[in-house]
């Protein structure tokens, strides 16, 4: 017997589920679509994400010996170069997202030792962003030394904030019957009209963030081969990861519409949301502001981990086994104890550019936060294109390899599946650059967001294209390493 394939359906589905989900994913899309968002994460799911995880199911069965995961499957399918292009949109995409865990960091230190959200409310937004960079800078000085105790620390908190988002969805079920005065902060809750959103282009550039909250399935690709039978239990699993998802998604959105009204959403809700959601909870179930406080300290664990993680894993993935070719010898410098000290410099500078960016158009926390996350819903899933571009390729070439699991064994109609997603992916990515905001609200800010959630990507790809010149460059002066 195989011991490496021991992995049942059931289990490939939670291990994904952990990866995958949490409860910032039914924040942030409640906080932009309202209690209508149930529909929308039906539709997402039917139509995008059993898809996309089933796709990286083959990818992942096809080339169950690479270890760079999207960029080792673009290079097996098409050229280094465009393999370059893959690593490199994986590491660069972060950059908005490492700018975020400082800010998220403090939202949670301040719900710890304040009792709400008003620690950086009171604050200017220079001084946010002074402590910001300062934070980062930090764990990017101590993410050279190694990190693996506060990894291992961070895994299990992670672990523990997603059972926290399972235990949110049951406390605000059963709230009700534990509690007679609990009320349902949104209205008409028991008619369907109520969960019906307005397709409009409104609702069209909010489609990116439901891409953002969904995607990351790659990181399962792994597991593929390590079950059982992968063509008959790795679908198996990825539907119920997807079931799994869906009643999550829809319980979560239902305890979000009882705690918060939708047709009067807080503007602090993408900052402050879970937390105040818990609170309120707490208070429900006669504990105070237990599930609050327990929720902040393991939530605040985990994004110091993800900060720290986050600045290390994707470089070395870019940096590791670069190709000479594309990446510039001073970009590939390592320091005696293998340290990639130049490749830590600009994430440095990349990151600090977009910390202190908001000085420039932005007033307050909340513009803060909702601008962030929305650039991150943009910028994120560029990376998961190049998954479905790898499974076109790959459909285009299917003879010369073999995979024990196949989504659509017609490489044509699988072929259609992967431009499917890439086309819908990209839609999601360009109309998420326009802010949800109302522009009669602040003209400034709405112009500010705009330009830098159009700029940010383009300056990103840009950049990378920029490498490969400087390595030719450098070649043909002899540089050498």
């Amino acid at each position: 017997m195989d011991n490496k394939k021991q992995l049942r359906w059931f289990t490939v589905g939670l291990i994904a589920f952990n990866m995958v989900w949490g409860i910032g994913n039914v924040v942030n899309n409640y906080a932009q679509q309202g209690i209508s968002v149930v529909t929308s994460w039906v539709l997402i799911l039917a139509l995008y994400f059993i898809p996309y995880a089933l796709i990286v199911g083959q990818l992942g069965s096809a080339f169950k010996d690479s270890n760079g995961g999207v960029s080792s499957w673009i290079r097996h399918t098409s050229t280094k170069r465009l393999a370059y292009y893959a690593a490199w949109t994986y590491w660069v995409v972060h950059i908005p997202y490492l700018a975020q865990k400082p800010q998220a960091i403090l939202i949670a230190l301040g719900w710890i030792f304040k009792g709400n959200g008003e620690l950086l409310a009171s604050l200017q937004i220079w001084q946010i962003q002074l402590i910001c960079l300062v934070i980062f800078l930090l764990f990017l000085l101590l993410s050279t030394k190694g990190l693996s105790t506060l990894k291992v620390i961070g895994g299990l908190a992670g672990t523990a904030t997603f059972v926290m988002s399972i235990l949110f969805i049951l406390f605000a079920v059963g709230a009700p019957m534990i509690n007679k005065d609990v009320t349902l902060a949104t209205p008409h809750m028991d008619q369907i009209s109520t969960y019906i959103p307005k397709f409009n282009f409104g609702y069209l550039t909010t489609v990116s963030m439901l891409v953002f909250a969904v995607g990351g399935a790659e990181k399962i690709s792994p597991y593929v081969n390590a079950t059982k039978n992968p063509a008959k239990e790795f679908p198996k699993g990825m539907i119920f990861l997807a079931a799994m998802v869906g009643i999550s998604a829809i319980l979560g959105t239902f305890a979000m519409g009882m705690l918060f009204a939708s047709n009067n959403i807080p503007k602090d809700l993408m900052a402050n949301g879970a937390y105040a959601a818990f609170q309120i909870l707490g208070k429900y179930w006669g504990v105070g502001n237990l599930l609050m406080i327990i929720y902040a300290i393991t939530n605040g664990v985990g994004q110091i981990a993800a900060l720290a993680f986050s600045i290390d894993a994707p470089l070395k993935i870019l940096l590791a086994e670069a190709d000479s070719e594309f990446v510039p010898a001073w970009l590939r410098k390592k320091t005696a104890k293998g340290v990639l000290v130049n490749g830590y410099k600009l994430t440095g500078v990349l990151v600090s550019i977009i910390i202190l960016v908001p000085l420039l158009g932005l007033k307050d926390m909340n513009g803060l936060v909702t601008w962030l996350t929305n650039l991150n819903s943009v910028v994120m899933p560029m990376r998961y294109m190049w998954v479905f571009l790898a499974y076109m390729l790959l459909n285009k070439a299917i003879k010369e390899f073999n995979s024990e699991y196949k989504f659509v064994k017609n490489p044509k109609l699988a072929f259609v599946f992967g431009a499917w997603c890439f086309i819908f992916t990209a839609f999601a990515c360009v109309l998420g650059m326009v802010p949800k905001e109302n522009y009669a609200d602040d003209p400034q800010a709405w112009i500010f967001r705009l330009i830098t959630n159009i700029l940010t990507p383009i300056v990103l790809i840009l950049l990378g294209m920029i490498l490969p010149k400087i390595a030719r460059r450098e070649k043909t002066k002899g540089v050498v390493e």
